[in-house]
């Protein structure tokens, strides 16, 4: 469009013809000048006519821009489509993973003032963020914050009938939606007022999720003042949460929440409340103008107080005691708690950067790959191009012209995009989640997600969209009606290659890091746990609906095993608190009588509370000594089995018969300083995590303990049962019809043991299922890319190769001159490729198990992949060819 020095230059030359027209009919000058300005309306009314003229003729223009842009698009199907999937692929794979990395690691929480909330923490280890009731007390009442709530997850059971749903919650201070700001979909919230001792004046109350008021209840307004029942304990319903509020702890959801003054009601005889043994998260909203770092010293400033005040049984045994001296110096921390809190975070945030940085390399090649493609694509609209310019059309109508198909391919990419992310973030997701630990995170789409859709839209546009544009700019018309005429692309003919070099070196980027994470996933599927997974079939018992006293459980459960061990179909069953590769961990400090002198922390051990038969169930090897025997009960010597890396560390590898453990003071049996004799030494097996190697474990007796002590009055425990052959989820039914003889109202969950492993798996999975579609990925738009490119080049060199064949060349000698180039190119991208996986697989050597980073057989294989694919691209236009006929080649020239 003309700006407006030349508007004004254009309406001066009109009326000075108008005056000069009307001077030579005989007017004066003067009266001419008159009637021009008259006839023509003023001089503002023309330059707007002249403007909409203009406009006007612009938009024709760029319609019609459209218009043959789609044309285009439409005439060359195959290569729209690649270019829309490769983009679509790349943007869809940026775009899911940042969607989910938003949710779980930077969207804040939908609460009031998210920037004020803080969680306070104790820096000393990681699992310090949970408080004991005494602690959450002392600090609620000093005032240091605004305010400050309380939440600890919880599970319950909801029965009705013969059913039992098992019901997701947590126990929440009076205060916490106070802190948060969060309003009532339905109802009312909690209040202080609810939060008190043996549920306050009203009895006990609690709200619900909108989720499970819909899931549930079908939104049902009558629900509120309705009681549902909570582990057999009918509790009123006072509200619904609002819609979007799913918790403060992000990758979990909630159906129901409870304040804690609730707990000894519903949990009875079990309450951890009263034994001060409840795990709570504090969170506290920061003053206005309140800082984190003067909140924490204001909190340090009070911790010898707080601590003093609340300090544990097990650190009252005098000055010197390392437990009382770790629990005073630990220092109070406030952190910042905007995006709430996550044991998922800790779990998938690292592995999650690492593939955002191999979803970036993908969208790299994705570019690369468009770039080669509409280059190639350019190349043969050279003659359509040239007959255009030579017709009257201007470089800079050449140049809109392909800047619009571009912009048309990136929007479409785009969109695609979009819904491909929208798609697989759902998926991702879903593989995260496990039967025993379902993950929820929302991942609804915000402005950030919006832009950054957008941004890689943009850069693919300036990435695929400027090679073709300075390329039509610079076509002769003379050269562009030759159709043999070389170079009249314009590029220079090294630009293909180096993005195709580009492109392998970050395919082969891509293909190790797959290899490497497919490798790891492999070697932990693999390898030996040191006892049996497969014909386990786990049965999780919980006696809370049976209402059996704590004292008749562990009876009970015996008896449970009697009548599983006698079931057709089982070879043998056994009790035990924890299973292996589960979720529960009891790791105390211990002292070995005549071992090595440990740190504290070296003195840490796993252990577990098994009965008779449990290493026989699971085919873990008795090595040296006893097994335990029914005759290990309540009043004899209390009895254990350790493993072998037990006697390793704490003697050197001498036999660890007769020596003594003794536990520290955990508030429960066995009594602190108590000798346990060491009968039996097994082989090692896994404990909790398929990536660590054995440590070391001991054994003990469960039928020795009335009241185990480390859960909770052995509300629940598991049944592990050996399937004497076939699946063990054959046996389940009549397992539980066993279970049921002797106490129909136990709770019972069941699980293949091999199930359990392969959750515990599931990060590995997904980092290597991942890594895997990039590399393919990649592996597939290098291969179009190289392809693309020597498509070109042969077509670049075609009266050469024409000539060539007419001197006596062979088809033989015409592949051979093609990919000569082609492995060239290939061999500087592997070399490239393999030097920058050297140097970037350190970043995720975290994530790998048994593989160094700079794995030789990986960087073998990637480039073996990536060879066989340039074989095959480059070899089919090179037999192609191989294939012309040199008559027909010369006539055309």
């Amino acid at each position: 469009m003309q700006g407006d020095d030349e508007i004004d230059k254009e309406l001066q030359f009109h009326i000075e013809a108008r005056v000069a027209d009307l001077t030579a009919s005989g007017l004066p000058p003067d009266e001419a000048r008159r009637r021009t300005r008259l006839e023509l309306g003023g001089a503002m009314q023309v330059k707007e006519a002249i403007r909409d003229q203009q406009a006007r003729a612009a938009f024709r223009g760029l319609t019609q821009d459209v218009r043959i842009g789609i044309r285009q698009l439409r005439a060359t199907p195959l290569v729209t489509a690649v270019a829309i999937l490769s983009l679509a692929l790349g943007i869809g794979a940026n775009t899911a993973l940042y969607s989910l990395a938003n949710s779980l690691l930077l969207r804040p929480l939908p609460i009031r003032e998210p920037g004020r909330l803080a969680l306070i923490l104790d820096t000393a280890t990681d699992r310090t963020q949970y408080w004991s009731f005494a602690v959450w007390e002392d600090i609620r009442r000093r005032g240091l914050f605004d305010a400050v709530c309380a939440v600890a997850q919880a599970r319950f059971t909801h029965t009705e009938g013969a059913l039992a749903e098992p019901i997701a919650g947590a126990w929440v201070s009076g205060s916490y939606f106070d802190v948060l700001g969060v309003r009532a979909e339905f109802g009312r919230l909690l209040t202080l007022a609810d939060d008190r001792p043996d549920g306050g004046a009203s009895g006990p109350v609690m709200v619900i999720s909108d989720a499970f008021w819909q899931r549930r209840f079908q939104r049902d307004p009558s629900v509120v003042g309705r009681p549902f029942h909570l582990n057999g304990v009918p509790i009123s319903i006072v509200g619904v949460t609002a819609r979007g509020f799913f918790g403060t702890d992000v990758g979990s959801t909630f159906d129901v929440l409870l304040p804690i003054g609730d707990e000894p009601i519903v949990r009875g005889p079990d309450s951890s409340l009263k034994r001060n043994g409840m795990g709570f998260v504090i969170l506290a909203r920061l003053k206005p103008g309140q800082t984190r770092e003067a909140a924490t010293a204001a909190l340090r400033a009070v911790q010898p107080q707080i601590r003093e005040a609340t300090r544990p049984p097990s650190a009252n045994r005098g000055a010197r005691d390392p437990y009382l001296k770790d629990y005073l110096a630990d220092p109070f921390t406030v952190v910042a708690a905007a995006s709430g809190t996550s044991i998922l975070r800790r779990r998938y945030g690292p592995p999650l950067l690492a593939l955002l940085g191999a979803a970036g390399l993908v969208l790299l090649v994705a570019c690369a790959n468009i770039a080669n493609v509409l280059l190639a694509r350019a190349s043969a609209r050279r003659r359509e191009l040239g007959v255009r310019m030579a017709l009257g059309a201007t470089r800079w109508r050449l140049v809109r012209q392909l800047l619009v198909e571009s912009v048309l391919l990136a929007a479409a990419a785009g969109a695609s995009g979009v819904l491909v992310a929208s798609w697989a973030s759902r998926l991702l997701v879903g593989q995260l989640s496990t039967q025993n630990a379902p993950i929820f995170l929302d991942l609804s789409i915000d402005w950030r997600l919006l832009i950054f859709a957008i941004a890689v839209a943009t850069v693919a546009v300036l990435v695929f969209g400027v090679m073709p544009v300075v390329r039509a700019s610079s076509v002769a018309p003379i050269d562009a009606l030759n159709e043999h005429g070389r170079g009249v692309a314009g590029a220079p003919a090294g630009v293909p290659d180096a993005l195709v070099v580009a492109q392998i070196a970050l395919s082969v980027v891509l293909v190790v890091a797959a290899g490497l994470f497919v490798r790891t996933l492999t070697s932990l599927a693999t390898r030996e746990l040191g006892f049996a997974r497969d014909r386990i079939l786990l049965a999780r018992i919980d006696s809370q609906r049976a209402i059996i006293e704590p004292a008749q459980r562990l009876p009970t459960y015996e008896r449970v095993r009697q009548a599983v061990r006698a079931t057709p179909g089982v070879a043998d069953a056994a009790l035990s608190v924890v299973t292996p590769v589960g979720n529960l961990v009891f790791d105390p400090p211990i002292n070995v009588s005549g071992g090595r002198d440990l740190a504290l922390a070296e003195r840490r051990v796993y252990g577990n509370m098994i009965s008779p038969g449990w290493f026989h169930t699971f085919g873990v090897p008795l090595i040296a000594g006893r097994d335990m025997t029914e005759a290990d009960r309540v009043g004899t010597e209390p009895v254990a089995v350790v493993n072998q890396a037990f006697a390793a560390r704490f003697l050197s590898g001498a036999s660890p018969l007769d020596h003594f453990i003794t536990l520290p003071d955990l508030m429960v049996q066995p009594a602190p300083n108590v000798p346990i004799r060491i009968v039996g030494v097994v082989a090692d097996a896994v404990y909790v995590s398929l990536r660590e190697s054995p440590k070391a474990t001991m054994y003990l007796p469960i039928a020795q303990h009335d009241e185990p002590f480390f859960v909770r009055g052995l509300e629940s425990v598991n049944v592990n049962v050996r399937a004497s052959a076939g699946s063990p989820a054959l046996i389940a039914r009549s397992v539980a019809a066993s279970i049921g003889s002797v106490n129909p109202q136990l709770t019972v969950t069941f699980r293949p043991l091999a199930d359990q492993i392969s959750d515990s798996l599931a990060r590995e999975r997904v980092v290597a299922t991942l890594a895997g579609f990039f590399g393919a990925l990649a592996l597939l738009l290098a291969g179009l890319g190289l392809y693309g490119v020597t498509a070109y080049a042969v077509a670049r060199r075609r009266a050469e190769i024409g000539i060539r064949m007419a001197l006596g060349a062979t088809p033989w000698r015409v592949i051979r001159l093609i990919m000569m180039r082609v492995s060239l190119v290939v061999a500087v991208g592997v070399v490239t490729g393999a030097v920058v996986s050297v140097w970037a697989a350190r970043f995720v050597a975290f994530l790998l198990y048994g593989l160094e980073p700079r794995d030789t057989i990986t960087l073998v294989g990637a480039s073996l992949a990536l060879a066989f694919v340039a074989a095959v691209a480059g070899g089919v236009p090179a037999y192609r060819a191989s294939r012309l006929d040199a008559a027909e080649v010369l006539r055309q020239g």
